[in-house]
């Protein structure tokens, strides 16, 4: 399995797959300009860790090796100083980056220290930057095309994101991600922030045309709700339709949704047609109303994909 995203959606899809998987990878963005990661990107010029570190936590061991390593790289320093804010992990993964001169090698170093069951990868090998096609950032002028530069910026803008693409526009994917996916039996896009976490892989010229000529089966993971900013006003079906126009050439072969979420299932199945799929929906949320997907519900609807099962209400 190879999973595609970023942040706390990668996350979620990597909690649950490893309960159904024992070869797992994730392939992480790499475009992120805040917080600690954006502090350590522009400081000393690597890659973003953060997204890299939450995969890696994700996929920690069950024991308590595994427990406790997840919360030391995750931990963040409290202080007046200039360590305040940033994550323990981050500034691991960025040390064996520049004692070991290799970004792959740094995070598979992390991974043996963590137990991680399972592989974290960049997309790309540089650093990248997020441009977004963003209407309505002055709400009195609400059909105007403004463009945003910067994760940050475009996760939250007032107006709504139209597309995106790449700064550089044409990076050089990681050798390691594309050859997973050309290897894998089944890829996963998303949950996660749709224009920041899942699209920018579709815009990584030689790992989009891995992801559209693997012979990996393809699911897309919906989110639970829209994003505030970036998604906000998505029905589930509109997280498709924006698949279609950032990759038309990309055909799923499902689509995976909590049912409770989908107000309008005829809309959604027309939209997973489109792109060649068949709708699964299942529950997959927590119970305490919050949007977050409950990884032993998730694992358990990933088996029926994986299986070939239609899908029905849990």
């Amino acid at each position: 399995m190879v999973a595609l995203g970023g942040g706390h959606g990668l996350h979620a899809s990597l909690s649950a797959l490893r309960r159904v998987t024992e070869n797992l990878t994730a392939v992480v963005t790499v475009a992120d300009d805040g917080g600690s990661s954006g502090r350590l990107r522009r400081e000393l010029g690597v890659l973003p860790p953060g997204d890299l570190r939450m995969a890696l936590a994700a996929l920690c061991g069950d024991d308590e090796w595994g427990h406790t390593w997840s919360e030391v790289v995750q931990h963040r320093f409290r202080s007046e100083g200039e360590l305040h804010g940033h994550a323990v992990g981050n500034l691991l993964i960025v040390a064996l980056w520049e004692l070991l001169g290799d970004s792959v090698a740094g995070l598979d170093w992390v991974g043996r220290l963590l137990g991680a069951h399972g592989r974290v990868l960049p997309m790309s090998s540089i650093p990248l930057d997020i441009m977004a096609e963003v209407a309505g950032v002055d709400p009195d002028r609400p059909d105007e095309i403004t463009t945003v530069r910067g994760q940050v910026a475009c996760a939250g803008t007032r107006g709504q994101v139209r597309s995106v693409s790449l700064i550089p526009p044409d990076p050089p994917a990681s050798p390691q991600a594309v050859k997973a996916v050309a290897e894998a039996d089944w890829v996963v896009f998303g949950p996660g922030s749709w224009f920041t976490s899942v699209l920018p892989h579709l815009k990584v010229p030689e790992l989009a045309a891995g992801l559209i000529a693997t012979p990996a089966r393809r699911v897309v993971v919906l989110n639970l709700s829209p994003q505030r900013g970036e998604t906000e006003g998505f029905a589930a079906h509109t997280y498709l339709e924006v698949l279609v126009e950032h990759a038309p050439r990309l055909t799923i072969d499902a689509v995976l949704a909590d049912a409770a979420s989908v107000d309008d299932v005829a809309a959604l199945e027309r939209a997973a047609d489109k792109l060649g799929a068949r709708l699964v929906l299942a529950r997959v949320a927590v119970d305490d109303g919050s949007p977050r997907h409950d990884p032993a519900r998730l694992a358990a609807a990933f088996a029926d994909v994986f299986r070939g099962e239609t899908g029905v209400s849990r």
